[in-house]
């Protein structure tokens, strides 16, 4: 059953910023690590950026890294990602997911996930 529903994306020119959002409706996960991937047509999922349940530890990618920003809401079953000066190579289908913690996240080991979304990047 899917409990992770992403909002935000869309088309946009490059340098432009999006706002994603990812609700939760399981509260069972709000202290579980949270992030965003993303995967483009042909290519192997990426995982962008996630946030630990508690601490406020973070990773992202080195791609993302000083444009895009993680955070998560007060109640901790919202997450979002800022995502600043757009690239066409951007585009992709970004998901909302969790993991055991930042690590297992980022080596691409979600154990949940969203539908995803569109977010295009045109130059």
């Amino acid at each position: 059953q899917v409990h992770l529903v992403e909002s935000g994306g869309g088309l946009v020119q490059a340098g432009d910023s999006l706002r994603l959002s990812c609700v939760d409706s399981d509260v069972t996960f709000n202290h579980d690590t949270k992030g965003w991937f993303r995967q483009s047509p042909g290519k192997e999922r990426e995982s962008v950026a996630a946030m630990s349940g508690t601490g406020g530890g973070t990773i992202y990618a080195g791609f993302v890294k000083d444009r895009f920003t993680i955070s998560r809401g007060n109640a901790g079953n919202t997450l979002f990602l800022q995502m600043n000066n757009l690239k066409p190579e951007d585009t992709a289908v970004y998901h909302c997911a969790t993991a055991v913690d930042l690590n297992k996240f980022y080596q691409g080991e979600y154990f949940y996930w969203g539908q995803g979304m569109q977010v295009t990047v045109t130059s």
